[in-house]
């Protein structure tokens, strides 16, 4: 059923809404959204769980990454969950390097942010905005997100006799939402241009590069790690013939005509084209100096079984992706 504010928002304007307006309101409307208001936990007992809450060796392998760069930068985490990364990470440092170490986090979620206060206490600065995480640290950053683009809207398409139709979301006569073809376009993605089947649906993270264009100019120098899962060529729509969004509510994952209930009470999410990434972030200046799976960036930090589960290249090894990007000068 189509919570009221929503059903509003729909007839506003004009019966329908493009996708990634839905996403968007589902997940960050400030009063409803899940990431605003209803996201409980993150962990294993939370409603979801990633590579940072399941083990310590990502933030080994990111802080070898921290401690390989020229100069040792204040660093940014980007959406930090309940913070376990950088709890973790911040113990993987040698304690010389954490006491010189500059921590700051942007969070958007005022309750994982809480979260991460009670774990880190006053170790770390927080911001609502990259614009001010960077002013604190004078321009220059190391920054990383761990699946942070994933959560970000994205707008769905489907192609059909040759075109590319944007997917919305509409309300039907009982108040059940679903999916309606909007008018054609030309997606903000790679994949537009891939060699497709009819019907196929694709998504894109647009919305991320609108984000980062909008404090690329602010960040002067450092580089950026961004760790997903998803793939950097055709391959993420093998076998997804509708595309690859789902959700997950209290770990279990929803698909079809469920992705469309629990409005605000459950994660939504896509595989991340890197292939985009890298196009956009050329686009704005930022040079692509790695692209790897996680297997390979893990590989030398992991120790325990489980650290080993998680740079298998059969598994979450070769789901997530690194891509790592510096901050080339702009011009003019």
């Amino acid at each position: 059923m189509a919570p009221a504010w929503l059903r509003e928002e729909i007839t506003a304007a004009g019966g329908a809404i493009p996708f990634e307006r839905f996403m968007d309101l589902a997940l960050h409307h400030p009063l409803h959204g899940y990431y605003a208001r209803r996201i409980h936990s993150v962990g294993p007992r939370g409603d979801f769980a990633t590579s940072a809450t399941l083990s310590p060796v990502l933030a080994r392998a990111i802080a070898a990454w921290i401690l390989s760069q020229p100069r040792l930068l204040p660093i940014i985490e980007v959406g930090a969950g309940d913070g376990s990364l950088a709890h973790s990470l911040r113990a993987a440092l040698p304690w010389r390097v954490r006491i010189r170490l500059r921590h700051h986090i942007v969070e958007t979620s005022a309750p994982l942010a809480a979260k991460q206060a009670r774990l880190l206490g006053s170790r770390v600065r927080w911001h609502t905005s990259m614009q001010a995480a960077l002013h604190h640290c004078g321009g220059e950053a190391l920054i990383f997100h761990n699946e942070l683009v994933d959560a970000f809207p994205v707008a769905r398409w489907q192609r059909g006799l040759g075109l590319w139709r944007e997917l919305g979301v509409s309300a039907s006569s009982n108040n059940e939402l679903g999916p309606v073809l909007l008018a054609p376009g030309r997606p903000n993605t790679l994949a537009a241009a891939w060699l497709l089947p009819e019907g196929q649906i694709i998504e894109s993270h647009a919305s991320f590069r609108t984000w980062l264009a909008g404090w690329r100019a602010a960040w002067s120098g450092g580089a950026m790690l961004t760790i997903d899962y998803g793939a950097a060529d055709p391959s993420i729509y093998a076998r997804q013939p509708h595309g690859t969004l789902r959700g997950f509510l209290l770990h279990q994952r929803v698909d079809g005509p469920a992705i469309y209930q629990n409005v605000g009470r459950q994660d939504l999410t896509a595989d991340v084209n890197f292939s985009d990434l890298v196009r956009w972030g050329s686009e704005l200046g930022l040079e692509t100096t790695r692209l790897l799976h996680q297997a390979e960036f893990l590989h030398a930090h992991a120790r325990s079984a489980r650290d080993r589960a998680l740079a298998d290249p059969q598994g979450a090894g070769g789901a997530f992706m690194v891509l790592e990007q510096r901050a080339a000068p702009l011009p003019g």
